[in-house]
């Protein structure tokens, strides 16, 4: 890598509470490292809150919010992925209208993992060819996308991973992908697919298993929450959902 490669680049990344932790953070000292100039654009401002899979990581301070950021001032764009961070920012018509801006600039756009459904929502992969995490395969698909099972493909101005297995080639490529005067090669037409999963990954499957019970904190939110509902159910609304959620915190508690 080149030292300062991005020295003047403007990169918006994109993001909402839930991101995956490694993805936002370690490409983002990637970026600040070659000499980026990195903005946090989110729906609000303040901080977002991380995950690890499932479980509440730190936060990060977002500089402007999507109504504050202006998408022509960025020369790239990053989208990290996480389960719920591009499930939020796909609802969002400001959001899907930001990711559209750079596609109809030629700007380079770079996601990974969850990320990639941003760009299905803002239809921008119709005849394109991308991967991303594999169990949302179907949906690049049904979005019109050529999928493959590969650690960095690059199309035009797309290059996605699969992630956070592939966080090195990612990082590698998007320094290069967003560097300026970098290529924007088609990727070769791919007549099919690679095909689906046929189970879930087993590391997911183990960290899952063996993750700590959630804090007392997270009970506590937790009934404080089913008091709120309980409250609200005075009229005989919310009765089955607060008895669920009520539940759910003596799990927890125990």
């Amino acid at each position: 890598m080149k030292h300062r490669q991005l020295e003047g680049r403007r990169i918006a990344v994109l993001a909402a509470d839930g991101f995956e932790k490694v993805e936002l953070t370690i490409p983002v000292k990637a970026l600040l490292a070659a000499g980026a100039d990195v903005d946090i654009v989110s729906l609000r401002r303040g901080a977002i809150r991380g995950v690890n899979l499932h479980e509440p990581a730190s936060r990060v301070r977002v500089t402007k919010s999507l109504k504050e950021a202006d998408p022509a001032e960025y020369d790239a764009l990053l989208l990290p992925g996480g389960f719920i961070n591009p499930d939020m920012l796909r609802q969002s018509a400001d959001a899907r209208e930001f990711v559209r801006h750079f596609d109809r600039s030629g700007k380079p756009i770079a996601s990974l993992c969850h990320g990639p459904w941003v760009l299905a929502s803002a239809g921008l992969l119709k005849g394109r060819v991308v991967t991303s995490w594999p169990g949302i395969r179907d949906d690049m698909v049904n979005a019109g996308a050529t999928w493959l099972d590969e650690s960095l493909v690059e199309d035009g101005n797309l290059v996605t991973s699969r992630g956070p297995q592939d966080l090195v080639p990612f990082v590698r490529g998007i320094i290069k992908h967003f560097a300026a005067g970098a290529s924007m090669r088609r990727h070769p037409r791919v007549s099919r697919s690679s095909p689906q999963a046929s189970e879930p990954p087993s590391v997911v499957l183990g960290a899952m298993k063996w993750l700590p019970k959630p804090s007392t904190r997270t009970a506590l939110i937790l009934g404080g929450i089913a008091a709120g509902l309980y409250a609200a159910s005075s009229q005989g609304r919310f009765t089955k959902l607060q008895t669920k959620l009520q539940k759910q915190v003596r799990r927890l508690a125990a």
